[in-house]
């Protein structure tokens, strides 16, 4: 006899696979089609969803870390701008060197200043949009995230529970018919309980297997939905993202944007700075204070000074002598000689001032001194020299110095004006009246130690020559009554002491 078909055997659904896509079409079936009881899990597809959802949660993280810790830099930058604008904050030292006017020196840290606080602001503005504007749509998608997990489970897990449901059901019946199908045989026609009748449990195990189906047909369906809906879901993420990461970029290229264009401003300012903008404005600042290249240099002969025109630092007579050496195989050597109002006769190697500092080779206090007569071009002087120099150490006592000029009538207006010094001072108008305009003239010139040597001897007078000098002072005071007596004093600058006029002790 033929076992006969159950109506339920035939009305229970063929499965397939319920997991197939366009996206994947060779994908394996998340349950098998020929077991009563599938051995795989349920929940096994809401599982892998939500740990998809704790990924897509996770790279939402990391951008919120990224851009708030992008913002934190930001303001870290600011504070370090901040320094670098301290830098140059302060006035430029010396900066009264510089022209205050736009287009110089000054006018460019200027605008280094106003950059660099740009640059400030630029980043606390960047810190701010990154947190009012991005940041916030980040956490807007990271709580869709959160939210969409929370959906899944409450949603594909409750269908999931009552597969599991229904599955353990079955599999109790399905062991029951085995249990009741080995009694059967090992009875052998023993007879059974109804309720125990194989073929009625068969019976209800098509029934409960079929409301098995139900259910995992029904979480199948929802399962599908969830996984089309985390298409769009995806989608969406992924859009977000993309719509922050380019509104991040704008902020932050553009911040670079405006940096650079900052750093391009300072080195225009720099170099729209002509090259003589600062020179031309110092110099003429500053006029009165430096040297005028067009101004001629300066020259002795337009320089004045106290006192140089005083009677006292003009020669009575100058020229070239020669003087009869004492070695008798030398002969006579020529030399540059002055008499000077201070009834000097100085003995110099020539009459340049500048080479070398004009020191007396010989000086003779001619007062001190006994003038020879006059022989054609030749006359001789009677003294000591006072200089100290070379020629005067040959000289430490009184030597007669033999003295020939070029022509007659030279040697005549040197005698002559050698023994009129020697007879008493040289008087003048300007002797007379003149006073010295200047302390400088009290001072005696560099060779003045040389001349202090031969203080002692040199106030030692000669009588004859101090009685003529008497006669000749007493005249001169009685033409210049309103000339007290005795104050008509003549600086020697050769030794360093005022010598009374004639008549008086010095």
């Amino acid at each position: 006899m033929s076992a006969m078909s159950s109506p339920v055997e035939s009305m229970l659904p063929h499965r397939s696979s319920t997991l197939t896509s366009s996206i994947a079409p060779d994908r394996r079936a998340s349950m098998s089609d020929d077991e009563a009881i599938p051995e795989s899990d349920s929940s096994e597809t809401t599982k892998l969803l939500n740990e998809r959802l704790r990924a897509l949660k996770h790279m939402c993280g990391y951008l919120e870390d990224y851009v708030n810790v992008t913002s934190k830099i930001q303001k870290s930058h600011s504070k370090d701008y901040e320094k670098v604008l301290k830098t140059v904050s302060d006035p430029l030292r010396e900066g009264h060197h510089f022209s205050p006017n736009t287009g110089g020196v000054a006018s460019m840290f200027e605008n280094m200043r106003a950059n660099t606080q740009g640059m400030v602001n630029m980043y606390l503005d960047t810190e701010k949009n990154l947190k009012g504007s991005v940041l916030p749509t980040l956490e807007r998608l990271h709580k869709e995230i959160k939210a969409k997990a929370k959906e899944l489970s409450s949603g594909a897990s409750k269908s999931a529970k009552a597969v599991d449901k229904a599955r353990a059901v079955t599999q109790k019946h399905i062991e029951l018919l085995g249990h009741q199908t080995a009694s059967m045989d090992a009875a052998a026609g023993n007879k059974l309980e109804q309720y125990h009748d194989p073929y009625i449990l068969r019976r209800g195990i098509n029934h409960r297997l079929n409301k098995q189906i139900i259910e995992e047909n029904n979480n199948r369906k929802d399962i599908i939905a969830v996984q089309d809906n985390f298409q769009q879901f995806e989608a969406h993420v992924l859009q977000t993202i993309q719509g922050v990461m380019e509104q991040f970029v704008q902020l932050m290229s553009g911040q670079l944007d405006r940096q650079g264009t900052m750093y391009q401003d300072m080195l225009a300012s720099a170099q729209r700075i002509p090259p003589d903008f600062e020179w031309v404005n110092f110099i003429t600042k500053n006029d009165d204070v430096l040297i005028n290249p067009d101004a001629p240099p300066r020259t002795l002969s337009n320089i004045t000074f106290p006192n140089m025109d005083h009677h006292g630092t003009r020669a009575l007579i100058e020229g070239s002598l020669e003087r009869k050496s004492r070695a008798m195989l030398k002969g006579y050597s020529s030399g540059h000689y002055v008499v000077t109002p201070a009834r000097y006769l100085h003995e110099f190697k020539d009459d340049d001032d500048f080479r070398r500092d004009p020191a007396p080779e010989l000086s003779l206090y001619l007062p001190d001194c006994i003038i020879g007569a006059i022989d054609g071009v030749k006359f001789s002087v009677k003294g000591k020299d006072v200089s100290g120099g070379k020629v005067g150490n040959a000289f430490h006592t009184t030597t007669e110095l033999s003295f020939k000029a070029q022509t007659a009538s030279d040697a005549e207006k040197w005698w002559t004006n050698i023994k009129d010094c020697t007879r008493g001072p040289m008087h003048t108008a300007a002797a007379v009246s003149s006073q010295p305009t200047s302390p400088a003239v009290v001072q005696p010139p560099a060779y003045t130690e040389k001349a202090n040597e031969a203080a002692s001897p040199a106030q030692a007078t000669v009588p004859e020559i101090s009685t003529q000098a008497t006669q000749h002072a007493s005249e001169a005071t009685a033409q210049s009554p309103t000339s007290p007596p005795a104050i008509s004093r003549t600086v020697s600058t050769a030794s360093g002491h005022l010598h009374a006029t004639p008549g008086e002790k010095p």
